[in-house]
């Protein structure tokens, strides 16, 4: 290679470490200041976990002390006390109304406080709903369980297939024995339906009289 030919080589070089640097007078503040949003975010999640699986452990040690106690009564005041928020109170509530032997109307309140409690997530509402219409059983008007539970059987909702098996049984209440047979059967072949809820229903539709479905039998 010629001198010139390196001359402008070095040249150019030069030119391009002092671009780099001047650049990086201009705009390396932003580097690092990526560089500490990535490892403040690290740390912040790394924090948050610890926190939540903390306060988690606190919350199932607090349960447990609760279920420990010897009366209903005690288990039920012990729970009351526990601290919670979120989701921790949907489970609470859900736990509380756990035990409607011994209190219904308390278990049917604390259900429809859970129900109602828009700041919460839906499977935790539809739970609390589609548990509701089996605690109150005949106590609550037919139509009125029916609707409870079309709201939570649309496409997508987390307890749909329970919510429609329970449908079925209202038209079995309602001696509509062919309609209830054909809606368990149609359930039966539902891709969501848990196979532990397909030996359910298999139960019912030959106690009722009906035929299973041949992939039922196959």
């Amino acid at each position: 290679m010629s001198n010139p030919d390196s001359f402008i080589e070095e040249v150019t070089e030069e030119v391009r470490r002092d671009r780099l640097f001047r650049l990086f007078r201009k705009y390396g503040w932003v580097g690092v200041v990526i560089i500490l949003g990535l490892v403040g975010g690290t740390a912040w999640t790394e924090w948050t976990n610890a926190r939540d699986a903390s306060r988690a452990q606190a919350f199932g040690d607090a349960l447990i002390d609760a279920l420990d106690q010897g009366t209903p009564e005690e288990r039920r005041e012990a729970l009351g006390a526990v601290p919670s928020d979120g989701g921790q109170a949907a489970v609470l509530q859900l736990i509380l109304a756990s035990d409607p032997n011994e209190d219904k109307a308390a278990t049917l309140a604390a259900l429809d406080r859970v129900a109602a409690d828009a700041t919460l997530s839906a499977p935790y509402r539809d739970l609390a709903v589609l548990r509701r219409v089996l605690v109150a059983g005949a106590d609550q008007p037919l139509a009125e369980r029916r609707t409870a539970l079309q709201g939570i059987a649309a496409p997508g909702r987390p307890f749909r297939a329970l919510a429609e098996e329970q449908l079925a049984y209202l038209l079995v209440e309602e001696g509509k024995t062919d309609d209830a047979i054909a809606a368990l059967t149609t359930l039966m072949q539902d891709q969501e339906a848990s196979a532990s809820l397909r030996a359910r229903l298999g139960q019912v539709i030959t106690a009722l009289g009906g035929s299973l479905p041949e992939t039922a039998n196959g």
